[in-house]
This record gives structure tokens, C-alpha cells and sequence, in this order.
């Protein structure tokens, strides 16, 4: 394929990309997802998760650490709120800035190794950013409560522009709120911008130079290749990501906590990108999708919701139904989950992108000979 076609299809994808993500809340009414909180939580952590498959997706490398960068970009959001102003852009730039040095610092040094060895570096610095977040860095991180807005708070750049006004002010974009759609489509552009970024990224010089450490960096090694300085590279804009990612949190909700450091959410990440399928470029969105779906909706369902689902059932078979499915939804929905995560990693080692890629194979397969029977016809004509 040509560059400049290649190039076309980018922009059909882009623009494809564009229209599925701002249309959200229509498709995804008829099942019960298109509420505003929610399509944020597939905002932001798609974000989250297209910053990780840059790094995962096209290193190989496995972070366990990455929610050290989550956590970090909601501090940093949190405190430009607090010192300077409650308008959104100051405090996603902090919040990039600030996880891209934290990345920095811990990409070089859990880059001196690779393998499982790398992972729990990783793992291990979030692990003590986690603990140092609620006893050593208390005075910044307000422990156990969380660092939350007050009343007291100087705010200087609003301040010298804005009148106070009763009770805690909220985020705003150049007055518009940031809570509801508006906050759901501040954070849909940001998730189209990064979309956009790391489809450059993997069509560029440099995305193909990381495709090839993965493949085979002992390789590139012997040929003289130093592959740290992309590695790190990648680490730093995976970090990035998920700073914006935790501000993006912090605008849509002003708090910060340390769990969202913990090692589950780092987990999480890794979770969606290997559910959607690694080193694609719309996997790690479906993974988001189907988890938050799951966390949200599956969580929510009780018997009595599944009694009214089942009600065109007979009352003995209905019953029995109902006490089956019961353990798969309402708190058991990671039961769900689990099931449904063991059969893609078995049966679709690629993630459900490559259920999808098998879908359309098959259907080139039988397409074949239809075509091949119409120009037999025709050229019999």
C-alpha cells in the first residue's frame, strides 16, 4: 500500500473515530450507557489505555506501575485547582508535565532491566508511591481523606478575575461547567487528540523502530542499535497519557486519592489493553468498553431486575434462571468478567480484535467464489 493511501485510510479512520465517539450518547442509550458519568469513565480511561498500548502494545514492555502516573496527574490537577484557578487547561498541562517527569525518572531506572524483572520494578515503585502517598507525603497528599478543595483555598489567578461566590466553586472551561455532557465532551476531544497521536505514532519511523524491540531487541542490539532512548521515549509518553488521564479525573470530580496509585489500577489498564488486543489501535478502547460496562451495569443488576427480565418464562423455570444468572451480576459481575476474560485469552489470544479480524476473513473466504463465479459469467458474456 502507497503512503498516500495509507494516508487516506488514517483520516477515514479518524474520521470514523470522530463521529463514533461524539455520537456516544445516542448509540449507546439502548443499553442503558449513555449517562454522562459513564461516558466519561470511557473517556478517560481510554485515554489511559491508548498510553498504555504505546508502551505495551508496541514495546513489549509490562508495566505493573503504571497508575503511579494515574494518580499523580489527579494531585497535580487538584492543586492547580486549590493554588491558581478552577479553569481545566492549567491544570491538564501541570498534570501532563509533571506525569511525563515522574515517568522520566522511573522509566530510567526500571529500564536497566527487561522482562518480568521490568514489570516488577514497575510494580514496585507504584507500591511505594501508593504507601509514601498516605504516611510520608501527607502535608501534599492529605493521607487517608484524600486532597480535596476548600473554602480557604487561594485560587490567585481566580481571585484577581472572579467574584467569590458561596460554597466551593467547580471546574470550568472559560465558564463553561465541567460536570455532565460538557465535561463528557471536553474529555471525548482530549480522547480524540490522543487517538490521533498514537496513530501517528504507530505509522511513524519511530512506531515501527518500537515494533522491532519488541520483535527481536537483542537483534538490534547486536547491530549496534541502541533501543533505550526510544524505550524511554515510549515510557514518558505512556506517562503523559495517563497524567491527563488522572486530571481528567480530577476535572470531572475534584479529588485525589491514593488509591487510584494502587496496583489494581494498574492491573486494570493491563486488563482492558490484553481484553481489547495488544498493539492494536482500537483494542485497548473495546477493553475499557466492555470492563466499565460490566462495572457499571452488570454491578447494578439484582434479582429483582433479572426476574423482570425473565418474566416471559415459566415461574418454576424462571426462578431457576434467576438463581443461576444471580451470582454473574449485581457484586458477582467480576465473576462475569473473569469467565468472559478466560475464554477471549483462550480462544482469541489477540483480544477481540482478533475475534473481529476473524469475522471479516471468513467473510472474504466465502465472498471469493461468488466473486470469482461473476466474472467467470461475465467474461463468458
Amino acid at each position: 500500500m502507497s503512503k498516500r493511501s495509507l494516508l487516506k485510510n488514517d483520516w477515514v479512520v479518524m474520521a470514523l473515530f470522530t463521529v463514533a465517539v461524539l455520537s456516544m450518547p445516542i448509540w449507546l442509550a439502548p443499553i442503558g450507557a449513555a449517562y454522562p458519568d459513564l461516558l466519561q469513565k470511557f473517556a478517560i480511561f481510554g485515554i489511559f489505555a491508548i498510553g498504555y498500548n504505546i508502551l505495551f502494545g508496541l514495546t513489549g514492555y509490562l508495566s505493573f506501575g503504571h497508575a503511579v502516573f494515574l494518580g499523580v496527574g489527579s494531585y497535580t490537577a487538584v492543586w492547580s485547582f486549590k493554588l491558581l484557578t478552577m479553569n481545566v487547561l492549567p491544570a491538564v498541562l501541570f498534570a501532563m508535565v509533571v506525569g511525563g517527569l515522574f515517568a522520566v525518572v522511573i522509566g530510567y531506572l526500571s529500564l536497566r532491566r527487561s522482562g518480568i524483572y521490568f514489570s516488577i520494578l514497575t510494580l514496585a515503585f507504584a507500591q511505594m508511591s501508593y504507601n509514601m502517598a498516605y504516611s510520608v507525603l501527607t502535608p501534599i497528599t492529605n493521607g487517608e481523606t484524600g486532597l480535596q478543595l476548600t473554602k480557604t483555598d487561594p485560587r490567585m489567578i481566580d481571585a484577581m478575575f472572579v467574584a467569590p461566590g458561596e460554597g466551593l466553586p467547580s471546574t470550568n472551561l472559560f465558564g463553561m461547567s465541567m460536570s455532565g455532557y460538557s465535561g463528557f465532551y471536553f474529555c471525548a476531544v482530549l480522547l480524540i487528540i490522543g487517538f490521533f497521536i498514537s496513530l501517528r505514532i504507530f505509522r511513524s519511523p519511530f512506531g515501527l523502530k518500537l515494533l522491532a524491540i519488541k520483535s527481536n531487541q537483542n537483534r538490534m542490539l547486536y547491530t549496534g542499535f541502541n533501543t533505550k532512548p526510544y524505550l524511554l521515549t515510549a515510557f514518558v509518553i505512556s506517562g503523559v497519557y495517563a497524567g491527563l488521564a488522572g486530571a481528567l479525573m480530577a476535572v470531572t470530580d475534584p479529588l485525589a486519592g491514593a488509591e487510584r496509585m494502587q496496583w489494581t489500577a494498574s492491573g486494570e489498564v493491563v486488563l482492558m489493553t490484553i481484553l481489547g488486543g495488544v498493539g492494536t489501535l482500537i483494542g485497548p478502547l473495546l477493553g475499557v468498553g466492555i470492563i466499565k460496562y460490566f462495572e457499571n451495569i452488570f454491578s447494578a443488576l439484582n434479582t429483582n431486575t433479572l426476574h423482570q427480565t425473565f418474566s416471559f418464562l415459566p415461574d418454576w423455570l424462571e426462578d431457576i434462571v434467576v438463581a443461576i444468572s444471580s451470582h454473574f451480576v449485581g457484586d458477582g459481575w467480576h465473576l462475569t468478567l473473569g469467565v468472559l476474560f478466560m475464554v477471549i485469552v483462550i480462544f482469541l489470544p489477540g483480544g477481540v480484535m482478533e475475534g473481529f479480524q476473524r469475522i471479516a476473513a471468513l467473510a472474504r473466504r466465502l465472498s471469493r467464489p461468488q466473486q470469482e463465479k461473476a466474472i467467470q459469467t461475465s467474461e463468458q458474456e
